[in-house]
């Protein structure tokens, strides 16, 4: 969809300006006007990791005048394999710090604005409300939904994208305009339905292709030129080199931007979401132990079944001794649960315990009344009993 120039010209380009960016200057659709708006335009990154780093380093190169990066965590080595805004060197520095490094290097013509905190109900309006753009680089449902409820109660345009693995989505949501997020997704997929790319992994130059297709969707937005990914959305395939159009319609019965809506303000996203189902949360009840804990009962000799319930590539990178590998899904479809045996405790562990959560459920709803899950998973017991072992 064609819309007209997000923001106002600026009054002029300086010389040097003129020189950094004579190789849009020359093209007719861009030229010195639309470099001009670039100048003037204020464009936040929600997120400084796989999508925020091409997303921030291109949006810098391109000559936006402000630039906004929201983001609390910190380098971590993992990062380094997909989010090229960092380096070694920065492993253990705020991400927001880091990146606006990297972008003053790209471009000391730019203003950054640092919000080296995490984006929650609490500041999310208010630090919305300076920028003219939001490009939304988050990886968990909460934080997307909020993303997109507070941009439509604010009337901001807001880029949009999703990677896992070696498949990546991006669309321009724009309530006042056609559809928003929930539009699409009205509700969220089931916790744990849908891993995060930290249990699924994904392919490193996927964030430079998804990332490159959010920025030129901001580009063509501040500028008005173009056709708009408003009302349409990509959806690529690295493996098959595949890019797909699917046609969006903004949905009249949207709990946010429909005809009668009924999300009137911001709510309890970690609530709407859930980082774990009810049954997960009520099984783990008086059936969680600790990483040492765990260590424990294994140099005593309590007679357990220790169960990894992630999936087999994550098993190879590391493992608790003495587990065997049964994949998650295995256990909910109940393909794996005549393999329990009746005579020892299970002790289920994932990553993070959010998977062994779930998979306790099942086996709890299988007869299996005394099983029990590991609290914080192979990354508690890496911290906790042997950091000689690697944490993915």
């Amino acid at each position: 969809m064609s819309l007209p120039p997000l923001v106002e010209p600026a009054a002029d380009l300086s010389v040097d300006e003129v020189r950094r960016y004579s190789r849009h200057l020359i093209i007719p659709d861009v030229g010195v006007a639309g470099q001009k708006r670039l100048k003037n335009a204020k464009v936040l990154c929600v997120g400084a990791g796989g999508l925020g780093s091409p997303a921030l380093m291109y949006l810098a190169a391109a000559g936006v005048g402000t630039l906004g990066i929201i983001e609390f965590d910190t380098v971590d080595e993992s990062n380094l394999q997909r989010q090229i805004i960092h380096g070694q060197s920065d492993i253990g520095r705020p991400k927001a710090e880091s990146a606006r490094d990297s972008v003053l290097e790209i471009n000391p013509y730019v203003n950054v604005v640092l919000h080296n905190e995490a984006l929650s109900n609490d500041n999310v309006l208010e630090i919305f409300a300076q920028y003219d753009l939001i490009i939304d680089g988050t990886d968990n449902f909460a934080t997307r939904y909020m993303v997109n409820d507070a941009a439509v109660l604010l009337g901001k345009p807001y880029v949009w994208g999703s990677i896992y693995r070696f498949d990546g989505q991006a669309s321009v949501f724009w309530a006042e305009h056609g559809p928003c997020y929930r539009c699409l997704y009205p509700e969220p997929p089931p916790p744990g339905m849908v891993p995060s790319c930290a249990e699924g992994g994904v392919l490193g130059v996927l964030c430079a292709s998804i990332g490159a297709i959010q920025v030129t969707e901001a580009i063509k937005l501040l500028t008005g030129v173009g056709e708009t990914l408003l009302g349409r959305l990509m959806v690529y395939d690295a493996l098959e080199m595949e890019y797909r159009k699917i046609k969006l319609r903004k949905d009249p019965n949207c709990a946010i931007c429909g005809e009668n809506p009924t999300v009137t303000g911001l709510i309890d996203y970690d609530d709407f979401c859930g980082a774990v189902s009810d049954e997960a949360q009520a099984a783990t009840i008086g059936s969680t132990i600790t990483a040492t804990e765990l260590k424990e009962w294994q140099d005593s000799g309590k007679p357990i079944e220790l169960i990894d319930v992630r999936e087999p590539a994550e098993w190879e990178i590391v493992r608790v001794p003495g587990a065997r590998l049964v994949p998650k899904g295995e256990i909910l479809n109940g393909n794996a649960l005549s393999g329990l045996p009746q005579d020892k405790q299970i002790v289920l562990y994932c990553k993070s315990g959010v998977r062994s959560a779930e998979a306790l459920a099942a086996v709890k709803a299988a007869g299996f009344k005394d099983a029990v899950h590991v609290q914080g998973g192979v990354v508690s017991w890496v911290k906790t009993v042997d950091p000689s072992l690697p944490v993915y």
